[in-house]
């Protein structure tokens, strides 16, 4: 069989065996390898964050230390795991002959990828059947009380802190004042919550009546009424925000990690296929 050379000798077709690409079985091996160290370093993270919070105020460490900290150990979490599923996706492969040490090593970083990468899907998989079913319930639940007053939501809080009688010895307790009472939560919480749906908050009009309401059931002045309406839709503004933020403090956190566990992972299978081949530390990039 010819075979065509060039003026320097070198061969220009290379005969590989007809191995397959990708051992399936060792991805699929290091992925849930990857998902179960993942699991057990999460349940780890959970027990030191319960450690160092306390509900009591100047105690434990400070939220943005907390944030911080929790974003530094997503960091670590994904680099143990992510490397863990990449060294057994290298290591466990099938071995090729005959193929060149740099497809090699791409076959290899390949393998540790397709592991970080299966393990992510499953994961994410994982954690999405109990949210969807958690989201299932709550709606199924909101919807047999949706005319019952005992419903609470996120804004029944700041409802009720508006509702709160300025002087609470002359509250009615009979049955009529009870069922205006919660007729009226329920006004103001879905006035609040359409207001501040998708980043709004309350129009001149809604402030106004609302301020008139909390006069009207609270026995304050209208102008104490309106401070009180004004301070409550400040502090609803504030922890919005706050919570905005934290929402995408975590997001950003969360695709760091996810970067680096993709680079670990590939690294790692590189070291596991080396060393599958006794080739760890003596490849060279050419032939």
């Amino acid at each position: 069989m010819e075979q065509a050379m060039h003026p320097a000798g070198a061969v220009d077709d290379v005969v590989e065996p007809p191995l397959a690409g990708i051992s399936w079985a060792a991805v699929v091996a290091g992925a849930i390898a990857s998902c179960a160290l993942t699991l057990v370093l999460l349940s780890l993270g959970a027990g030191l964050g319960f450690s160092v919070v306390s509900p009591w105020s100047n105690s434990g460490v400070s939220a943005t230390t907390f944030e911080i900290g929790t974003g530094l150990y997503f960091i670590v979490m994904a680099m143990i795991s992510s490397a863990m599923g990449g060294y057994l996706a290298g290591r466990l492969r099938n071995r090729w002959s005959g193929v060149q040490s740099t497809e090699v090593l791409f076959r290899d970083a390949a393998h540790g990828f397709l592991a970080w990468a299966l393990a992510s899907v499953l994961g994410a998989v994982l954690l999405a059947a109990p949210a969807t079913s958690l989201i299932g319930g709550a709606t199924s639940g909101a919807m047999q009380a949706a005319g019952s007053s005992q419903a609470t939501g996120p804004m029944d809080g700041y409802v009720d802190t508006l509702l709160r009688p300025g002087n609470p010895t002359a509250e009615n307790t009979s049955n009529t004042a009870n069922a205006s009472k919660a007729e009226m939560h329920q006004e103001l919480t879905r006035l609040l919550t359409a207001d501040f749906r998708n980043g709004g908050e309350p129009s001149a009009a809604d402030r106004s009546y609302v301020g008139k309401v909390v006069a009207a059931r609270t026995g304050l002045s209208q102008a104490d009424a309106d401070k009180r309406a004004s301070d409550v839709i400040a502090q609803v503004k504030t922890d919005l925000d706050k919570a905005r933020k934290a929402a995408m403090h975590l997001a950003i956190w969360l695709t760091l990690s996810l970067f680096i566990g993709a680079f670990s992972a590939a690294l790692a299978a590189t070291e596991g296929g080396g060393l599958r081949d006794g080739t760890w530390g003596k490849r060279g990039w050419r032939r």
